[in-house]
């Protein structure tokens, strides 16, 4: 484990007219205990999983790897600003590591295959081949089984976007073994039950102000899926 806790400081956000700092999460949950090897974050869309995991990333110096930001038709000059107000606690220091969201991981892995026609013993790094040349799935898993055994602390954005089942029960276990190795530490937001199904894994809610912990079985997720696989037909109103 790398990081103890994540601690914001509302009463020095500079509005509270603007995305994030208008949001009442950021402003009485004063700090996200990270304490745990494999931190799950789960809550509705819009609820600010992501907006919490780019301050993490931008806070403990992780780039995150994204192309040229294109100009919004309604600029926010505070949308990535929360990381400003935030500090980390660290176990013994700062470690490196890497931020993962699925949107970006194609412009990564572009830019990969560049360096590549300069220095190809990169790709050894990253499964030993152009991620290019891969599904979008299996360039995802062939980047997680390289990454995530070196140290360091891995911050990851929804990643079952592009994963099948199966693939996502093989990043759980991928997941679950780096941790006890006791070298790689985890935050991840999904809506998955499967990842959220993470042995040892705390979960923290942010369908609940402030953020709390909930066991597996009371996320939303679980009973939603549960229930619907026991009478899928009342949810598509068959009868």
């Amino acid at each position: 484990m790398h990081v103890k806790r994540a601690l914001l400081y509302p009463e020095k956000y500079p509005t509270e007219e603007s995305y994030p700092f208008n949001q009442e999460l950021f402003r009485k949950t004063p700090s996200f205990d990270l304490s745990a090897p494999v931190t799950l974050l789960v809550g509705q869309n819009g609820t600010g999983k992501s907006t919490l995991l780019e301050a993490i990333s931008h806070r403990c110096g992780i780039h995150i790897w994204r192309a040229t930001d294109r100009t919004p038709l309604v600029a926010n000059r505070y949308k990535q600003a929360l990381y400003k107000f935030m500090r980390i606690e660290w176990v013994n220091g700062p470690v490196p590591g890497s931020f993962f969201a699925s949107d970006m991981f194609r412009d990564f892995a572009q830019i990969l295959d560049e360096w590549a026609s300069t220095d190809p013993g990169i790709l050894k790094y990253f499964g030993g081949g152009s991620l290019m040349t891969l599904s979008h799935g299996q360039s995802l898993m062939s980047y997680f089984r390289s990454r995530y055994r070196i140290k360091g602390l891995y911050l990851l954005d929804e990643p079952e976007t592009a994963l099948s089942p199966t693939s996502q029960i093989e990043l759980v276990r991928l997941i679950r073994e780096m941790s006890l190795a006791g070298h790689a530490q985890f935050i991840v937001a999904t809506h998955s039950p499967i990842l959220l199904a993470c042995p040892e894994a705390r979960i923290l809610s942010f369908d609940s102000i402030p953020v709390s912990e909930v066991a597996y079985e009371e996320t939303e997720h679980y009973k939603v899926y549960k229930a619907f696989m026991e009478d899928h037909d009342k949810y598509l109103g068959e009868t």
